[in-house]
């Protein structure tokens, strides 16, 4: 079932406009049919807590499962990774580095502190359709990028073009690209175990792995790019990541520091982590326990996302801690870095 894999993107946007990349998910119960692999909630186990520590280096999230049940509990549990980043689709233009590999991450899983192995499924999809074999079958990869070397429709012949044009397997880029033909999939992966639960027990299963971020160089926080109308990118950054006018004085002070001086221009750049707390609500109630925490990485940095509760609990770490908690919406975190040149 496993495609091959184009190498991991590490992307920049230019400023203005917003790339999604959502860097994991919470573990969800599974099922694996002709379709692929489908999430579904359970019906037996618990979350009992889950840790969760969020940076651009590393994310480790460790959880606590209960089966209170008096029977053994076998099941397909997969942890999905992020879609790939879409490249030159939704108006953003990107820079690759074909040197990292999006098949590994270093992804790891122990379970009551044992390795465990995993398989790895890598999927194309469109929204929730699964389209892998229709694009194995037709020669294509699952995984692509929108350079001349990536995109498996540029030199595409235009009859070649035109038939995944018609089955949906491909869509027109941008007009401001020119309409360039690109895939209508992103890739997604998955790291699926097998596991048993027994009878009356908890189970503790720890994920560590290396995240993939999207990022900009600029953005549309810059004072002279802010438009506070309801179509603006600045909306966007308020519902995505919960900006703030505290948040945008704070970016208006670094700023003006940064280009003190004769000839000193002022610059910052934008790293996005996203993750998909939403699957967390597939267990059998809520989650007894969460904890998160976020790491901005410097103390000269900034950071937002959508959380109430949010204690700064070291220089650059921030802390979230509910009880029985629902997760209704994924987590998006805007890490802002400043930095100078001279002119």
């Amino acid at each position: 079932m496993p495609a091959t894999i184009l190498p991991r993107l590490a992307l920049l946007a230019a400023a203005g406009f917003l790339l999604a990349s959502p860097i994991a998910a919470n573990d969800s119960e599974a099922e694996i049919g002709l379709g692929g692999i489908v999430l579904k909630p359970s019906n037996d186990l618990r979350l009992l807590s889950e840790d969760l520590f969020i940076s651009e280096e590393k994310v480790t999230v460790d959880y606590v499962f209960e089966n209170p049940t008096d029977d053994y509990v076998e099941t397909t549990i997969a942890f999905p990774m992020p879609g790939q980043p879409r490249g030159l689709i939704d108006k953003s233009y990107a820079y690759y580095d074909e040197s990292q590999d999006w098949s590994g991450f270093d992804f790891a899983t122990r379970v009551d502190g044992r390795p465990v192995r995993l398989l790895q499924y890598d999927r194309a999809m469109i929204g929730d359709r699964d389209v892998t074999e229709e694009v194995i079958a037709h020669g294509l990869p699952v995984y692509w990028t929108a350079t001349e070397e990536g995109n498996p429709f540029d030199g595409a012949s235009p009859q070649r073009v035109a038939e995944a044009l018609e089955k949906g397997l491909a869509r027109r880029d941008d007009p401001q690209f020119e309409g360039r033909v690109v895939p209508a999939w992103e890739g997604v992966t998955y790291f699926v175990r097998e596991q048993s639960f027994a009878p009356r027990s908890k189970v503790r299963v720890s994920h560590k792995y290396a995240p993939m971020v999207g990022g900009s160089v600029g953005g549309a926080l810059y004072p002279q790019y802010r438009n506070n109308g309801e179509d603006s990118s600045l909306s966007e950054y308020r519902a995505r990541y919960c900006v703030d006018d505290h948040f945008l004085a704070g970016v208006d002070r670094r700023l003006a520091a940064k280009a003190s001086g004769e000839n000193v221009q002022a610059w910052m750049h934008e790293t996005w982590i996203g993750y998909v707390l939403s699957s967390g609500a597939n267990w059998n109630g809520p989650i007894g326990t969460f904890r998160l925490v976020v790491d901005k990485g410097s103390t000269e940095n900034l950071v937002s996302f959508c959380m109430n509760g949010v204690t700064k609990i070291g220089p650059t770490q921030f802390e979230v801690v509910k009880t029985d908690f629902e997760p209704t919406r994924d987590l998006d975190i805007l890490i802002v870095k400043f930095a100078s040149y001279e002119d």
